[in-house]
């Protein structure tokens, strides 16, 4: 990644195509995704024009000018290197990114064949990389040699298929972890939460198994003092590095032991969660959404202690918690995410206290 977990660039020269292209791609993508563009290389625009209040406040000395009118933005910087923090601030809600230029940094990139094909020159000799396909304006049987797939420029519903499909198999490629959260302090309960048996195995188990057959790896989150206890359990433990803040320093902590991971996150006291609703979480689960969570259809809450939540959410969650909110809650409300409705309310319904446990062991044994 550069500036965006799933960026792919358009790279080719002055002639071939690009900008056409590239629209009508933005065009069809943009029907199920939300689209960022970064055009590189660009000449002096009209926000930053001689005159221009913008291009008044620059020449006095400002570094970094931005602004804004009700339907746009724009940030203008002295500094003439691509800043991926920058891009990385200004892209962060969007599923992709499409980048034009910067055929020198090492993106996945299509490479646009020019009618004389002077840019296949880049290509053999290596000052072009992480080239994933040539888009020609001519014949396909003539690029056989170069051992990558090949587009037509003028088919734009194959490109964007093919942009689609890559950036997916990136997303297959990120670990899914899961993580059983137990570090509460069983207040209400007056007992661990997390060793109640509702089911053949303890919570901390029960959780840990239904996660196991969905992740490629799971843990159970916890406070360092509750460590020996479930340590014999062998479930692997990530204590926690933030402190006071409940499952948002537990996913937080996670998120730092595997940053490139995306975390399937359980509360260890939902005793009705069962394989149907997780495997429906993972299967309905948008790598390129912060996270994704069922959403009740009647109050139209989500549920964020039994959520999917993706790297990316990393740095948002980061720069929540620095705002000092640490609501995983208020995080889902405010983020781009992906819904799943969700009907049968009692299924995420947790148990707190000794009234819900004796109901829940009456009504099993009836």
């Amino acid at each position: 990644m550069l500036f965006h977990p799933f960026e792919i660039a358009l790279c080719g020269y002055s002639g071939s195509g690009k900008t056409t292209l590239i629209a009508g791609v933005v065009r069809q993508l943009s029907e199920k995704y939300k689209v960022g563009y970064y055009k590189h290389g660009c000449h002096q625009f009209e926000s930053d024009k001689e005159g221009k209040d913008s291009w008044v406040v620059r020449q006095a000395g400002a570094a970094t000018v931005m602004i804004s009118d009700p339907e746009k933005k724009a940030i203008i910087t002295n500094d003439s290197t691509p800043s991926p923090g920058m891009a990385r601030y200004a892209f962060a809600d969007h599923d992709l990114l499409l980048v034009e230029g910067l055929k020198e940094l090492p993106l996945p990139k299509l490479l646009l064949v020019d009618g004389e094909r002077k840019i296949l020159d880049l290509l053999s000799n290596g000052r072009v990389s992480n080239v994933a396909a040539l888009v020609v304006p001519d014949t396909p049987a003539f690029y056989a040699d170069y051992n990558l797939p090949v587009l037509a420029r003028n088919s734009i519903s194959d490109v964007t298929e093919f942009i689609e499909t890559l950036l997916f198999e990136r997303a297959a490629q990120m670990p899914l972890c899961g993580l059983v959260l137990a570090g509460g302090q069983s207040s209400r309960m007056g007992s661990d939460k997390a060793l109640l048996h509702y089911h053949d195995d303890n919570q901390l188990l029960h959780t840990a198994k239904l996660l196991q057959q969905q992740c490629t790896e799971v843990f159970i989150s916890c406070r360092e003092d509750q460590a020996e206890r479930y340590r014999h359990f062998g479930v692997p433990l990530v204590t926690d590095a933030y402190f006071g803040i409940g499952p948002f320093g537990g996913l937080l902590s996670a998120q730092q032991h595997r940053p490139n991971a995306a975390w399937i996150v359980v509360a260890c006291d939902l005793p009705f969660l069962d394989p149907a609703h997780l495997s429906q979480l993972c299967s309905q689960r948008n790598p390129f959404r912060f996270a994704t969570a069922f959403r009740d259809t009647a109050s139209l809450r989500f549920e964020p202690l039994c959520a999917c939540y993706e790297p990316k959410s990393r740095r948002q969650l980061m720069l929540q918690h620095l705002d000092g909110n640490n609501s995983l809650y208020a995080f889902l409300q405010e983020s781009r995410i992906q819904a799943i409705p969700l009907s049968e309310t009692g299924v995420l319904q947790s148990i707190n206290d000794p009234d819900g446990y004796r109901a829940f062991t009456r009504q099993k044994y009836q």
